[in-house]
């Protein structure tokens, strides 16, 4: 199995995201306009709408394939990345990181892991990470952003 990085990471399966999804959708349009056209003829309609209701199930089956395996793919990356954690420091990931920051710091070396996982977890939170955007909207926005005041105290501009 070769070796996943970023540049491997998501895969473009044309079969799947071409082939089928360009089949769905056209067997949802053939349908409702089946179903449009067998409006009024009451021998038509019930067959009509069948075929409507088997293709959106259809479509709603390859989603629901594709959203399942991906969480579980989603939950083997985080015992994966838990078990690294613990091999390199003792304890295991902060159970606050979202999946897409642990996939993140699964294409990180051992050595930048170890420093990574700690500053990913969020560990400032939230307000951290606010008050830097609007620090660096200060600095590089200056008269954009400014500090609500009550109006009683209000800060001429």
């Amino acid at each position: 199995m070769q070796e996943q990085n970023y540049a491997n990471h998501r895969q473009f399966v044309p079969a799947y995201h071409v082939v089928l999804s360009g089949i769905l959708l056209l067997t949802l349009s053939g349908s409702l306009v089946n179903l449009y056209k067998s409006w009024g003829d009451h021998e038509r309609l019930y067959s009509a709408a069948l075929i409507v209701v088997l293709v959106v199930t259809s479509i709603m089956i390859a989603l629901f394939c594709r959203i399942f395996s991906l969480k579980a793919q989603d939950r083997a990356i985080r015992a994966e990345e838990n078990l690294r954690h613990y091999v390199l420091t003792g304890k295991l990931l902060d159970p606050r990181l979202g999946i897409r920051q642990i996939i993140a710091l699964r294409f990180a070396s051992d050595a930048e892991f170890a420093a990574l996982a700690p500053r990913r977890s969020g560990k400032h939170g939230t307000r951290h990470h606010q008050a830097r955007r609007r620090a660096l909207a200060r600095r590089y926005l200056p008269g954009v952003i400014r500090p609500a005041y009550p109006e009683s105290h209000a800060v001429p501009p």
